[in-house]
């Protein structure tokens, strides 16, 4: 897609994002973008990459968004019918329209009912940050990311491959899939989890008389409830437009906690055993299927004396010798896990190399591989 026009209804995290990472493959790309919050537009333009900015969806605005060759819907969930409604008669005929909400079936069910089937190619990327708005947009969010694509029934088959070309073209990996398996499957592996570790938190926090479970909070606690730090009002609607497949998996969830109550009550070791030992081979699983994967993560874990600076002289070694660092930590609980100090790297050959160089420097280094 060399030449082309492309519209943002919205643009925060994602639209930002995308932009950008359209703009950084191709210069010449005309853009236009609608949101509300004038600075971020003003942002965009002084940066180069939208040339024609609205802050209100008027008239005008949507017959200059609707003659694009391309148009996202990026802005929140419960706006997408409003703008639609605004957008629908303005839309040129080969327009490709695209969204991406993280729940695909309710942005469908519109789309039928406004007959835009033909032309519309859902998009879900798989990634994002805690951190929202355009100035945290970054042209290389989507590297290694899968990026689901769930085509309206009768959607233009051009369309379809030329939004997998995009995709690729920004660095995602695009999988294509319909629509209401993409929201069961969502539900299950991202939208459950999300409401596992906001419960547990509360859990922890309501029995927390003393503050010492805060106090130690780490390792496997602080991993599986990390995801409780995202926004509350995205997965509040997240919960409200997938809420039969979340439900639905809820209840299965909480049918396996009873088994495990069970388990502990009868102190039925063999069946506790199976259960971990059947979970820990599916999880190890990962490893080896979750191929270029963003979420893939490789790190180690090493020893370094407690005195000032120490950290600093680590980072500083792996930064002369060009080896970037993803994120970098102090493990207070090491419970399970050897190292004081926890450094993730972009690849593995950036964790190999950090490695073999940290060793070469008499640190004691724990290599953990992949998750």
């Amino acid at each position: 897609m060399k030449d082309f026009t492309c519209g943002f209804i919205g643009l925060g995290l994602i639209g930002g994002s995308i932009a950008k990472a359209l703009k950084k493959q191709n210069p010449k790309i005309r853009m236009l973008a609608f949101d509300i919050h004038e600075e971020s537009l003003v942002l965009a333009q002084k940066e180069g990459i939208i040339d024609i900015c609205y802050s209100a969806l008027t008239e005008d605005a949507a017959k200059q968004l609707g003659g694009c060759d391309l148009l996202f819907l990026c802005a929140p969930v419960s706006k997408n019918e409003e703008n639609l409604q605004l957008l629908k008669d303005h839309l040129k005929e080969d327009c490709i329209l695209t969204d991406v909400g993280s729940v695909k079936s309710t942005i469908h069910q519109v789309i039928e009912r406004e007959g835009l089937t033909s032309r519309f190619v859902g998009g879900h990327p798989m990634t994002g940050s805690e951190k929202t708005g355009y100035e945290n947009a970054n042209e290389l969010l989507f590297e290694n990311a899968f990026y689901f694509l769930t085509p309206a029934k009768d959607a233009d088959a051009s369309k379809v491959e030329r939004m997998k070309e995009l995709v690729t073209g920004i660095g995602a990996i695009p999988l294509v899939i319909d629509c209401k398996k993409h929201d069961y499957i969502t539900a299950a592996v991202s939208h459950l989890p999300h409401v596992i570790a906001y419960s547990l938190v509360n859990l922890v926090r309501e029995n927390d008389d003393d503050g010492m479970m805060k106090l130690i909070a780490a390792g496997g606690f602080k991993d599986i409830t990390r995801i409780a730090s995202s926004s509350p009002a995205m997965w509040q609607q997240i919960c409200l437009t997938n809420t039969e497949n979340i439900e639905s998996l809820l209840r299965a969830y909480i049918e396996q906690l009873e088994q495990m109550c069970t388990y502990l009550e009868q102190k039925r070791k063999d069946a506790l055993f199976d259960a971990f030992q059947s979970a820990k081979d599916y999880r190890d699983s990962f490893i080896t299927t979750s191929g270029s994967h963003a979420n893939r993560l490789y790190e180690v874990y090493l020893d370094i004396p407690d005195k000032a600076g120490a950290i600093a002289m680590t980072a500083t070694i792996l930064a002369l010798n060009d080896i970037s660092i993803k994120n970098i930590g102090i493990m207070h609980n090491r419970e399970f896990q050897e190292g004081v100090l926890h450094i993730e790297f972009y690849d593995k050959a950036s964790a190999d190399a950090a490695v073999a160089l940290l060793k070469r420097n008499n640190y004691t280094v724990y290599e953990k591989g992949t998750k």
